[in-house]
């Protein structure tokens, strides 16, 4: 393939080696961090309106207002899809590197400083808490697009969608150390102050000391982001931006004879003579990008939009879920820390069931059986299960063990399906000029669904009895009612999926034609490579 750059062809043909391992950590600790930042908020909300509402009056544990939960639960993915425009947008204007490194700095400041929310009064405490959980959220969504880009750049062709669903799929591993993180923390408070629960003693049924519970698991997202953040800084810039974007030939091939441990030669010629071609200058608002990619585009935003809506709303509220079937024992049974514990432990069961090995069947498979047919099959099953939980409620309700397996399957089939694929296939199907762009529009459709789903959830999910609704809350539609709404969103999701192209097995710039001259299969010799 005479019109391929050599180096690129160099890193096409690689063998899989000890630098892709070192970039998928590099890349999954921030996604690690992402995980466990957005999902542990959801571990201590009980625990914040215990404490700074409580009402000595009420037969029930305070609980956040309605507004205030929604700000609590939200705010970090309105900087998440800010944060995702953003620096997906500079990520090509300025290159991966550069961005990388101040999108996880922001998020270790972030984590740090949202466990030190202080306040005169709980609203004062809630507002400080809610400005930093945005900005953390600013610095993950830049995440998105940089770790999924870079990644698939540095990846080899035949591994690539197993090289990039691993960088997604510490996403479980942050879920899970969240849970427990929490367990860990909870049970030292409750064995260090005993508290009674809220039943027998009002007053003490939270203990003062429980105020640092929130804060350290809040702090702890930090920790991770801060090992990797030498590493980030020491990771060369791709060849593909450098080369292709940067139009830097000798870079190229010099950054990248060191991470493969070959000779390329580097021709500035061959690079100019792409940069040129007009299949490389068409903008992003260009009708030649609506002609070549406008549908990619439609396809990625729409199936990343629906997946997100059913995906955060399950994931954010299930201590809501678990509470309505009984699962967890009734708030006013069990003292604050207590709650923490049985909270984090129903999590990380299904962290542990559901969540992690989904992710994992995805790395294993999305190379032989290609990203269309496990997002197609992901959204059925997700649909199938909805409506299977949906559908015969009532019978759930005493039959537990059968609901959380059932659970636990929808989550597995989010992640060993759209969940994986939406983030794999915009990283490969868009221009390298363009691609942190597409990729970070993709993602903020993806955190607009989850916007719709956490806020929209929080109130549908109500009960239809206005006497079992939760305090500040107006009846919904029930958590039936949801489940069927969520299912039938996921079979949206499978129409939209028809849109998508697979991307499997080839290179990145046959996928998105920006070496228009050759149709061939490209063949590499690595070794002493012209560029």
């Amino acid at each position: 393939m005479e019109n391929q750059l050599g180096v690129l062809n160099a890193l096409d043909a690689a063998k899989t080696q000890w630098y892709h391992f070192t970039a998928i950590v590099i890349a999954g600790m921030g996604f690690f961090t992402d995980a466990y930042d957005l999902f542990s908020i959801s571990l201590i909300t009980k625990l914040l309106g215990r404490i700074y509402y409580f009402d000595a009056l009420s037969e029930k544990p305070g609980t956040l207002p309605p507004r205030i939960a929604a700000a609590v639960n939200g705010v970090a993915f309105c900087g998440t899809l800010a944060g995702q425009l953003f620096f997906g947008w500079l990520g090509d204007k300025l290159g991966r590197k550069r961005v990388y490194g101040l999108t996880l700095m922001l998020m270790v400041i972030c984590s740090i400083a949202s466990g030190l929310s202080f306040g005169k009064s709980p609203h004062g405490v809630m507002a400080t808490l809610c400005f930093f959980r945005f900005w953390l959220g600013f610095g993950i969504g830049g995440d998105y697009p940089l770790s999924a880009t870079i990644m698939s750049e540095y990846a080899n062709k035949k591994t690539r969608g197993a090289f990039i669903a691993a960088v997604f799929a510490m996403q479980g591993f942050g879920i899970l150390t969240g849970g427990i993180v929490a367990l860990i923390v909870s049970a030292a408070f409750d064995h260090a102050y005993k508290a009674l629960p809220y039943n027998v003693d009002k007053e003490h049924s939270t203990a003062p000391q429980a105020d640092y519970i929130w804060r350290i698991i809040l702090m702890f997202g930090a920790i991770p982001a801060l090992l990797t953040y030498y590493w980030r800084m020491k990771m060369p810039e791709t060849a593909r931006y450098t080369a292709l974007v940067a139009r830097n030939a000798k870079q190229a091939a010099a950054d990248m004879s060191k991470v493969l441990q070959v000779d390329l030669n580097a021709e500035q010629e061959k690079v100019d003579k792409i940069g040129i071609e007009p299949s490389n200058s068409f903008g992003l608002f260009s009708k030649e990008f609506a002609k070549r990619h406008g549908l990619h585009l439609l396809g990625t935003t729409s199936t990343w939009f629906l997946l997100d809506i059913a995906f955060y709303s399950s994931n954010l509220f299930q201590k809501d879920i678990f509470s309505a079937i009984g699962w967890l024992p009734k708030a006013e049974t069990m003292s604050a820390t207590h709650e923490v514990y049985r909270v984090a432990k129903a999590q990380t069961l299904i962290a542990l069931c559901g969540t992690v090995p989904g992710y994992w069947f995805t790395v294993a498979f999305i190379d032989h059986i290609g990203r269309f047919v496990i997002q197609l099959m992901g959204f059925f099953f997700m649909s199938v299960f909805m409506f299977a939980l949906a559908i015969p409620y009532q019978h759930w309700k005493t039959h537990n063990a059968g609901f959380l397996i059932m659970y636990s399957l929808t989550f597995f089939f989010a992640n060993f399906g759209p969940n994986a694929t939406t983030f794999v296939v915009p990283a490969e199907i868009f221009p390298a000029r363009l691609r942190s762009t597409c990729h970070g529009i993709s993602a903020a459709a993806g955190k607009a669904g989850a916007i719709v789903g956490s806020f929209g959830f929080l109130y549908a999910a109500q009960s239809t009895h206005p006497d079992k609704v939760d305090k500040g809350y107006h009846t919904g539609i029930g958590v039936k009612n949801a489940l069927l709404v969520l299912g039938a969103v996921n079979c949206l999701g499978m129409l939209f999926t028809l849109l998508v192209p697979e991307p499997k097995g080839r290179s990145l710039e046959e996928i998105t034609g920006e070496n228009e001259e050759d149709k061939g299969q490209q063949q590499a010799s690595v070794g002493n490579v012209p560029v």
